[in-house]
């Protein structure tokens, strides 16, 4: 259910499950494939968002590689579980739009602390967002890597995250598998020893091994991006749910479709079952392609912000902002949307061109150089530090002239809006810290 194509794919299987108990065995069938879905209790603890637009849904899925048992092979020095895609599915209140919003597994974000899987804390952090699964999971407990991960997405998006989902290697190559492989066409030969994938250029047909290293190559094809890599992810999800509409009708195919399928995932005790995830599927059936947006986090590297990190991209802000709360009230997207966001990517404001001056107003001493040091790790220019009358709370101001410089740093801290002000100090935004600061920084 990674892609829309899966989602079709959910829908269409269900009801030829169900259609299979006509020919008298459909019962064994439905119970066996019910039974290998693995559902199970997800404990999230401390303060969470509200789910700002009741009747929509946040279902985050997670593209597992874990490398225990057959999966072994991928890495067998990881002894945590491992994720390897990462993405969250808005379905609309009135189930006429849906807005998939992947999240590239390099983003640098604050990693909140999580129960490890002796029990004890991890403390927070920054890191790439991914490892709050292996934190989570350090002992192989899909219940704390998937509460580590939901942490972090509601964390760093304020966004309430209602339904989990997981999908293994192994079943993504079985599912692949039982429609005969998938046609790619790559444009230059692919050499990847770390996906296990070796692929002459020019259209041909993958399955099994080769199909999984497809989705997973990285180093060797284009920039060596986890951007990159997602857009494959897509398209290849595009392409298995077309032909798993054209090729699934025969009770034979559809079992070994949806054996593979049901044994790789792992949901929340609300999605546990054929019927939950059939009903959910249903949801997608009459929602017009054109309504269903594929979009990632606005990003830009890190790099440009901390010249050292030369591995992990940063969000743009105030675009991934505006999009996390653009989904929390159920407003759509859509094509005028991403195109929004696509040119604003082509010349982000960076954290490290904004200029910020940090006044204390709590009275206490070192709250400024404190906030400056916080910021400065976030990739800030901080130009000056000093105290400031007495404030009962954090405020952000700024000249006119520097208001999309502003809306970058007020996109990296919660609660705290910018404000123009024409006694503002020329060529930099004022931050002036109150009792509630830090409100928490992304």
């Amino acid at each position: 259910m990674t892609r829309r194509g899966r989602i079709v794919v959910w829908t269409g299987g269900v009801l030829g499950v169900l259609v299979l108990g006509t020919a008298g065995v459909g019962a064994w069938v439905y119970q066996h494939l019910d039974g290998n879905i693995h559902g199970v209790d997800i404990g999230i603890d401390g303060a969470r968002p509200v789910n700002l637009s009741p009747g929509s849904k946040n279902i985050l899925v997670v593209g597992s590689d874990s490398r225990a048992g057959a999966n072994a092979k991928y890495g067998r020095g990881l002894t945590t579980m491992q994720s390897d895609t990462l993405m969250l599915v808005h379905i609309a209140a009135n189930r006429k739009w849906a807005t998939a919003l992947s999240f590239p597994r390099d983003s640098w974000v604050q990693i909140p602390a999580c129960t490890r899987g002796n029990g004890s804390q991890s403390s927070p952090h920054h890191f790439k967002i991914n490892e709050a699964f292996s934190i989570g999971g350090d002992s192989g407990d899909i219940r704390k890597a998937a509460a580590c991960t939901i942490k972090t997405v509601e964390k760093n998006t304020g966004l309430r995250i209602d339904h989990f989902t997981s999908v293994d290697f192994q079943g993504f190559k079985g599912m692949v598998n039982a429609l005969g492989g998938i046609e790619v066409c790559p444009k230059h030969a692919i050499h990847d020893k770390k996906a296990h994938l070796d692929l002459e250029a020019g259209c041909q047909t993958v399955r099994d091994e080769k199909a999984l290293g497809y989705v997973r190559t990285r180093y060797s094809v284009g920039d060596g991006s986890d951007l990159g890599r997602i857009g494959r992810q897509q398209e290849f999800m595009k392409a298995l749910g077309a032909k798993a509409q054209e090729k699934l009708t025969s009770p034979g195919e559809l079992y070994d479709f949806l054996n593979s399928a049901t044994q790789s995932i792992s949901t929340d005790k609300g999605l546990d079952g054929l019927k939950p995830l059939y009903d959910l599927a249903a949801t997608f059936k009459d929602i017009p392609s054109d309504r269903l947006t594929f979009v990632t986090v606005p990003n830009y590297y890190r790099e440009a912000d901390v010249p050292t990190d030369k591995a992990n991209v940063i969000w743009q802000y105030p675009q991934a902002s505006q999009l996390f709360s653009d989904i929390a009230h159920d407003r759509e997207l859509g094509a005028a949307g991403k195109k929004k966001l696509a040119e604003a990517a082509k010349n982000p404001v960076t954290a490290h061109s904004v200029q910020v001056r940090v006044l204390n107003g709590t009275g206490i001493p070192g709250r400024a150089a404190s906030a400056a040091d916080q910021l400065r790790k976030l990739g800030f220019t901080v130009v000056a530090t000093g105290n400031a009358p007495a404030t009962d709370k954090t405020t952000l101001t700024y000249p006119a002239a520097l208001k999309a410089q502003s809306a970058v740093l007020s996109g990296r801290l919660d609660g705290i809006k910018a404000t123009e002000r024409a006694d503002a100090t020329p060529g930099a935004v004022t931050l002036t810290i109150g009792p509630d600061f830090p409100a928490g920084s992304r």
